[in-house]
This record gives C-alpha cells, sequence and structure tokens, in this order.
C-alpha cells in the first residue's frame, strides 16, 4: 500500500474518543469506564471537601472568637445548647455537658471529673476527625491503583489489536494504528484519575491535620480551664 493510500485510509478513521471507546474491546471499555467514574468520583469529594474544610474553618473561627470574648461559659452553653452544628462547639457541649454531670445535688463534683470531661472531649474529636477525613481514602486509592488499572486496560488493548493483526496478516500503519490509540487511551485516563487525586488527598490531608490539630489545641485549653476550676 503507498503512502498516499495510507494516508488516504487514516484520514478515514475516527480518532475522537468517543469513537476509540466504541471500538474497543469489551474489557477495556470496562477499564475506561471505571476509570471515568473513578475520576468523576474523586472530583465530587475534591469539591464537597473543599466546602467542608472551610465551612470548619469558619465556624471554628466564631466559635473561638466568642469562647475567648469574656462571656461566662455557662452563659456560651446556653446559648448554642447541648446539640450544636459545629464541631467545635460539639467539643466544646461535650465537656460542658460532662461538667454539669460531674456535679452533685450539694453542689461536690464527683471523683475523677476532669478524666471523664477529657474522654468526652476526645469523643467528641474523634466523630469531628472522621466527619473531616471521610473520602479520603478514596482518593488515596484511585491515586494509587489508576494508572496501573490505566496500564492493564493498555496492556490488553495492545494484545488484542496485535491479534487483530495476525487474523489480518495485515501491517500497515492504518490498521496497527487504531488499536493502539484505543489501548493507549485507557492509560491516559488512568492518569488523569490518578493526578489530580494524588495531588488533592496531599492538599485535603494537610488541611485536615490543621483543622483536627485546632480541635485538640483548644479541647486542651479547655481542659486547662475547667481544672483550674476543679482545683479551685
Amino acid at each position: 500500500m503507498d503512502t498516499q493510500t495510507l494516508a488516504t485510509t487514516a484520514q478515514e478513521i475516527d480518532f475522537s474518543l468517543l469513537a476509540l471507546f466504541l471500538r474497543a474491546s469489551f474489557i477495556v471499555q470496562i477499564v475506561m469506564i471505571l476509570l471515568t467514574v473513578a475520576s468523576f468520583w474523586s472530583w465530587a469529594i475534591i469539591v464537597q471537601k473543599f466546602i467542608s474544610y472551610r465551612q470548619a474553618r469558619q465556624e471554628a473561627a466564631i466559635f473561638d472568637r466568642a469562647f475567648w470574648s469574656g462571656e461566662p461559659l455557662d452563659e456560651l452553653f446556653e446559648k448554642i445548647g447541648s446539640q450544636p452544628d459545629g464541631a467545635s462547639e460539639r467539643i466544646f457541649a461535650s465537656g460542658m455537658v460532662e461538667w454539669r454531670r460531674s456535679h452533685r445535688q450539694d453542689g461536690a463534683l464527683i471523683t475523677g471529673a476532669q478524666a471523664r470531661i477529657d474522654r468526652s472531649m476526645d469523643v467528641a474529636i474523634a466523630k469531628a476527625t472522621e466527619h473531616l477525613t471521610r473520602g479520603l481514602p478514596f482518593l488515596a486509592t484511585v491515586g494509587s491503583t489508576a494508572p496501573f488499572v490505566g496500564l492493564f486496560g493498555t496492556v490488553w488493548g495492545i494484545k488484542v489489536a496485535f491479534e487483530q493483526i495476525a487474523i489480518s496478516q495485515n501491517t500497515s500503519l492504518a490498521v496497527v494504528a487504531p488499536g493502539i490509540a484505543e489501548a493507549l487511551l485507557a492509560t491516559a485516563l488512568g492518569l488523569v484519575a490518578a493526578i489530580p487525586a494524588v495531588i488533592f488527598y496531599n492538599k485535603l490531608s494537610t488541611d485536615s491535620d490543621r483543622i483536627i490539630a485546632g480541635y485538640e489545641a483548644f479541647a486542651d485549653e479547655f481542659a486547662t480551664i475547667l481544672s483550674r476550676q476543679l482545683d479551685a
């Protein structure tokens, strides 16, 4: 086949993403679908985490201003209630609830109040941590496995392409190129899914660690205030 005929044949082949997907083998199509779904799911988690982390930081800043405003803690607790929405408020409320439960009717404190208050706030921090980190393991999984899943699709696609070459007994570029292009698309999709997942997993993990560290620092400061009252 001469060069002009090859060029004409290549121009007649559709190399759009949809066409490459439709011409791919069933296994490669499954790989492409899985990687596309993983990519969209990863972006959904990323956007949701950015929104929730921003809300968590804003809520923590607002509560910190109220907590350190000099307002009596009992009055602040009455305002936010025992089941507030924000994580910082829930940590504070859990400590205050246990503080009040630790008082007997005669006003004396039950033994071990400090330890119970600390455990109560630790439970609230653990729940906040679970909420903040939910979805991050999926990003880590996509970031570490998507390239290999895409590579599997590429290897399988190349295998099918060589089988078709052997059946047709034609090794011209016009015959080889479509099958190779379909196979390489799987690797490309794997990288498209993995690269953002790895980048934003590291970013979001760092952000969540900072927010959680803020919760723990507040719990320590609050426990210190209550400890001074217990000693008094």
